[in-house]
């Protein structure tokens, strides 16, 4: 595990305001910089309420961001980039949408293409704005460097990571998130739960970032319920968004374990949205690496308002109970995942090094797929 004598970069963007009410900024900042011709990368929904942005100027909006962006979709929101000649690009969405946003900004014009960035640091430069206003308190991509999107042919997701799809702005508005609905409200609470708590026990876990995970385990474990029970709770909307942003804080320098690489092929092959994956597989992975990480596990599950324990056992039961008071539909096979895909998802998952590398247990692929024979 790391130290305080461990060398560690921490990234965040140029200008983050957080706050209820604070969407109208991205307009505000966009006339300051003479902004003419914007492109915004969002979802169907938010796509309708584009306005709130007040952006200056020619405002294009790609609505079209699927619940897991796949090459056909990034290609289609790169055409219009082309097209518009964009000065800014404004993720406005969950996670896929500012996961898009940051390929749509740095790839149009760069002679490079998708897979040619893949990996760490090989975007070579951004030539417009980059603006990012979350919609869901989930991914935290809003303060990170990574993008995600799946490849049809392979169904495996592509990452591609660069210090160049850092927001120049990002605006944490808890009030655009009044409106998701309680389902989703409960795993993409997870999903930042998870973002925090991979980070914490992981074998690259530094003292700064711990901080970081910690307090986001703690604040959903003081409002997720809340913002499940009564969607209106303001505080409990505002809590949630500042666990998800300190998420992406621990996303960076660094990243999620083997709970997102159990989680993905989920996605990728079953097509269940990503919060919700994550928040299947999470009380297997913390139970499984609890006798790795006694002490950490201990404190995830107080955050929680959980007993403190570090038996496999105990984990287990603990978390997915904690889950399923959200109303998570916690069975893989409830879910439409075939039994029969089980052991093709192992393979997938375990090839997923840059993942399970972390992880501060080993984890087999016959591992996986007990895990998933477990939540089946």
């Amino acid at each position: 595990m790391t130290s305080l004598l461990t060398p560690i970069e921490i990234l965040r963007p140029q200008r983050l305001e957080f706050g209820p009410g604070m969407v109208g900024t991205v307009g505000a900042w966009a006339r300051e910089r003479g902004v003419t011709r914007t492109l915004v990368v969002a979802d169907a929904f938010n796509a309708a309420r584009v306005d709130l942005l007040a952006l200056p100027g020619q405002v294009t909006v790609f609505g079209e961001v699927k619940p897991e962006p796949d090459i056909p979709n990034l290609d289609k929101a790169l055409a219009l980039a082309e097209a518009t000649g964009a000065e800014l690009v404004v993720g406005f969405g969950g996670g896929s949408a500012m996961d898009l946003a940051k390929l749509v900004a740095v790839l149009p014009g760069s002679g490079q293409t998708l897979h040619e960035v893949v990996g760490p640091e090989k975007v070579l430069g951004r030539r417009v704005l980059l603006a990012q206003v979350p919609t869901t308190s989930g991914t935290g991509s809003e303060a990170g460097t990574r993008a995600l999107v799946t490849d049809p042919a392979t169904q495996n997701k592509l990452a591609v990571q660069s210090r160049h799809m850092l927001a120049d702005l990002a605006i944490v508005d808890p009030d655009l998130t009044l409106t998701v609905p309680a389902a989703v409200t409960a795993a993409t609470g997870v999903d930042a739960m998870a973002h925090c708590t991979e980070a914490f026990t992981s074998r690259k876990a530094h003292p700064l970032i711990d901080l970081y995970a910690l307090e986001g385990i703690r604040l959903v474990g003081r409002y997720l319920a809340r913002a499940v029970a009564d969607g209106g709770d303001r505080e409990a909307r505002a809590g949630l968004a500042l666990a998800s942003l300190y998420g992406g804080y621990c996303l960076g320098p660094v990243n999620t374990t083997a709970g997102h690489a159990v989680a993905y092929p989920l996605g990728t092959r079953h097509h269940i949205p990503h919060g919700l994956a994550c928040a299947v597989i999470f009380p297997h992975t913390l139970a499984f690496n609890a006798p790795a990480m006694p002490d950490k596990t201990a404190l995830v599950l107080d955050a929680l308002g959980l007993p403190r324990s570090a038996e496999e056992a105990v984990v287990s039961e603990a978390t997915t109970e904690f889950c399923l008071k959200l109303g998570i539909e916690m069975r893989l096979g409830a879910l439409g995942v075939p039994r029969d895909d089980l052991p093709r998802m192992a393979a997938e998952a375990h090839a997923i090094r840059r993942l399970l590398d972390n992880n501060p247990r080993d984890l087999p692929q016959d591992g996986i797929l007990r895990m998933y024979e477990t939540a089946f």
